[in-house]
């Protein structure tokens, strides 16, 4: 079983950056490719980044695509997205997300393990 806990998130401008972190505990790290999802209120679940097993291959939600950047650390059992630019559209809860594979896919339900997600919040 493989808890993930997320921290980072918080109150910023518009424009200003923030970094999340998913630190994951319980399995073997490297199995999974892991994935950022966020939901805003009244919306459903939105696919914003995803990195394979090993860091190799990085994907990206269209609305995040230039902004936002996912990395992993293997030896640290954690993930980071680097958000920057904020916009108050992304107003949301984030989650991390680890998928029993080596790559990451872009639909929620393919992944296998879900944090308590993280309240990101962008004023204009």
């Amino acid at each position: 079983q493989v808890q993930l806990v997320e921290s980072g998130g918080g109150l910023v401008q518009a424009g200003g950056s923030l970094r999340l972190s998913c630190a994951a505990s319980g399995g073997t790290f490297s199995n999974y490719a892991m994935g950022w999802f966020r939901q805003a209120l009244g919306k459903e679940r939105e696919f914003v980044a995803g990195i394979s097993w090993n860091g190799g291959s990085t994907n990206y939600g269209d609305s995040v695509r230039g902004r936002f950047t996912m990395s992993r650390a293997n030896a640290k059992n954690t993930v980071y997205l680097q958000m920057n630019n904020l916009k108050p559209e992304d107003t949301a809860v984030y989650y991390c997300a680890a998928d029993v594979g080596p790559h990451a896919g872009y639909n929620w339900y393919k992944y296998d393990y879900w944090g308590q997600g993280t309240q990101v919040t962008v004023s204009s």
